[in-house]
């Protein structure tokens, strides 16, 4: 009798624990006043944090894939502030479709994106200039983004005239590609172990990442 009770008792503190844990990540999400920003990006985010615990704990990059390109939908927000410290254009690869994403791919040659968890690594000179190596960190979802060389690179295509034009960004191979002019700030500020989040609804991924198993088991 005692061990059920046990058991019942902590079956109740778990469901506290995990209320207000979605209480304050709801107040921290206020906080920020930027209703573009997905709150179940940022919850994910802050959940999945939590576990692997990143070198930069306060920084969280959201890139919000449900958005189409002509939109400012790369986010980086400080949670320990909070304030959002960046919001901005963000293209998506040439496989995963035009103004919008429809396709992800985690294998070679495709030109796709892939959605999920990363981490950034070092910086390095490439045929973009200054760019931001990234670690998948989901396997078999963009765990081959080292060999596919999917990194965060500045190129002439992400910009207001583009969209202007034709309606939607330029498109990359798969990388998160940024505006010239702004792209050494970001890598400068995020580099070294911050959390990006590449943000999707798309039902395969929702159903086989690794990490959103491992939140919604919680």
């Amino acid at each position: 009798m005692k061990k059920v009770i046990l058991i019942f008792l902590i079956f109740i503190i778990n469901i506290f624990s995990t209320f207000a844990q979605k209480t304050n990540i709801k107040k921290l999400y206020l906080q920020l006043h930027d209703s573009s920003l997905n709150y179940e990006a940022l919850y994910q985010a802050i959940k999945v944090k939590q576990i692997i615990s990143p070198p930069n704990d306060s920084i969280i990059v959201i890139v919000d894939f449900t958005k189409p390109s002509s939109e400012k939908r790369f986010f980086i927000i400080n949670i320990k502030t909070p304030k959002i410290l960046k919001k901005t254009y963000v293209a998506h690869g040439k496989g995963s479709g035009e103004n919008y994403v429809k396709r992800f791919s985690n294998t070679p040659h495709t030109g796709a994106s892939s959605p999920g968890f990363y981490l950034t690594m070092n910086t390095y000179i490439g045929k973009h200039g200054y760019s931001l190596k990234l670690k998948g960190l989901e396997k078999g979802i963009n765990d081959n983004a080292m060999k596919r060389a999917i990194v965060i690179h500045q190129a002439w295509y992400v910009s207001e005239d583009f969209i202007k034009k034709y309606g939607r960004l330029g498109r990359s191979q798969g990388c998160f590609a940024l505006q010239e002019g702004e792209a050494k700030e970001i890598i400068d500020l995020i580099k070294n172990g911050t959390l990006l989040y590449a943000y999707t609804t798309d039902e395969n991924y929702v159903k086989n990442s690794p990490l959103l198993k491992q939140i919604n088991q919680k």
